[in-house]
């Protein structure tokens, strides 16, 4: 037997898949290297590793073939079909029954009678592997030569996702972030290189391994550098962003590994509260909600936003991808600290000739009061809709218009402004 269906096997039983990942946020390429020492390559990947793999994305790399053949192999219970193994049941001594049918472990006693039993009641002579009732699926590849060279398949079973913490405090606001890497499925892998893409990438594929499509590419694959163990920035890729990580790890079946991401510096943060809306002609009362505002000095992918003021957990959220120096705004929820009542008064009206009105000017007024020891920034956004409309008197603008008013509320005061809205549709 060569090495290759040595490894295969070893693989089938649970053992880690020497590997490079290059993880995205939904799927993975894992580019595992292969070597044979004849004519025939086998490859053995547990039932339900083969169930996530994309269907048309399996590619053997620097070694040409002639065939590949994918079928599913029987689990390690159908060998021992007709043998004997033991029963223990109703705490007594082991009875040794005949296993007659792996696929729903029918057995058969001394005395002829057939029935079925649970794996957990039976006893083995020798070891069985991890999920022992678990089928594997065998890629079979005929080669003109033996050689090596890279299998490489997508999966769904293995991807990342960023999750920040946002410390604020008095002194100001820092930003970290780890990166959860997920693998779900019973296959382990030794990886070797990893590389992390943030962005938009779909992919045509489905986890669906009925039918594999091979790529009988003869590119070589070729090994990272090695870098530094934590995860380094290595640029963008036609909008993707790149990350390194070239020390190697393991990435246990069914586990999440988190490692250090970034570490970004702030350059601006601010805490707000606000209220965004639509334009209305009735009066409106009610809460404004908490917002948090800052830029960054790097790139970040998006991913889920963990909030804490003075190390208590005040909210969480999700950002989505944000370029080098981008803005992030996001908000946490109402204050109850910051209550507005908003009325609106109508100031003029122009009319045609057939009496249907066709400008009208609004006044729009934010009466505030807070209940905090502190003063707060407040900033109130309305999306004013109409064919032009007109912002305290700025240019008109077609179709919609936006008021913002930003003023700040005294500590356990009131405050109160307004703006002017003229709609006009004629």
């Amino acid at each position: 037997m060569n090495r290759i269906v040595m490894s295969a096997l070893m693989l089938g039983a649970g053992m880690a898949q020497a590997a490079d990942l290059r993880i995205y946020p939904s799927f993975s390429e894992v580019r595992q290297p292969v070597q044979s020492t004849g004519t025939t390559l086998n490859v053995t990947l547990p039932q339900d590793t083969w169930g996530s793999v994309l269907s048309g994305s399996l590619s053997l790399e620097g070694l040409p073939f002639t065939q590949a053949v994918q079928s599913q192999q029987a689990n390690w219970l159908t060998g021992l079909e007709g043998k004997t193994v033991y029963l223990v049941r109703d705490g007594k001594a082991p009875e040794a029954v005949t296993l007659v049918r792996a696929r729903d472990l029918l057995v058969k006693d001394a005395a002829g009678r057939f029935f079925t039993v649970r794996f957990e009641d039976l006893q083995f002579t020798e070891a069985p592997p991890v999920n022992a009732q678990a089928a594997t699926q065998t890629l079979v590849f005929s080669l003109p030569a033996a050689g090596s060279g890279t299998l490489s398949y997508l999966t769904r079973a293995v991807s990342w996702s960023p999750r920040y913490t946002l410390q604020a405090g008095d002194g100001g606001a820092s930003l970290s972030a780890l990166a959860d890497i997920r693998n779900t499925t019973e296959q382990p892998y030794d990886v070797k290189a990893t590389e992390l893409y943030a962005g938009d990438v779909e992919v045509q594929g489905t986890p669906l391994a009925q039918e594999a499509m091979f790529d009988g590419a003869v590119s070589r694959a070729v090994a990272a550098p090695m870098a530094a163990s934590k995860i380094e920035s290595q640029g963008d890729l036609r909008g993707l962003y790149r990350y390194a990580l070239t020390t190697p790890f393991t990435l246990p079946a069914n586990s999440v590994v988190t490692l250090p991401f970034l570490t970004p510096k702030l350059s601006t943060f601010e805490r707000f509260v606000g209220l965004n809306t639509y334009f209305g002609t009735g009066t409106q009362d009610g809460t404004l909600n908490r917002f948090y505002r800052f830029k960054a000095d790097q790139r970040l992918p998006g991913g889920q936003m963990t909030v804490r003021e003075d190390g208590r957990i005040v909210g969480q959220t999700n950002i989505g991808e944000t370029r080098q120096g981008g803005q992030v705004e996001f908000s946490l929820g109402n204050d109850p600290d910051v209550e507005y009542s908003r009325t609106v008064q109508t100031v003029t009206q122009v009319k045609n000739a057939e009496g249907n009105v066709t400008r009208t000017t609004y006044k729009v007024t934010y009466a505030l009061e807070s209940s905090k020891a502190r003063a707060v920034r407040a900033e109130i956004t309305e999306r004013v809709g109409g064919r032009r409309v007109i912002i305290d008197n700025a240019a008109p603008v077609q179709n919609q218009g936006t008021a913002t008013l930003k003023v700040d509320v005294p500590a356990k005061g009131k405050v109160s402004k307004s703006f002017t809205v003229v709609v006009d549709n004629s």
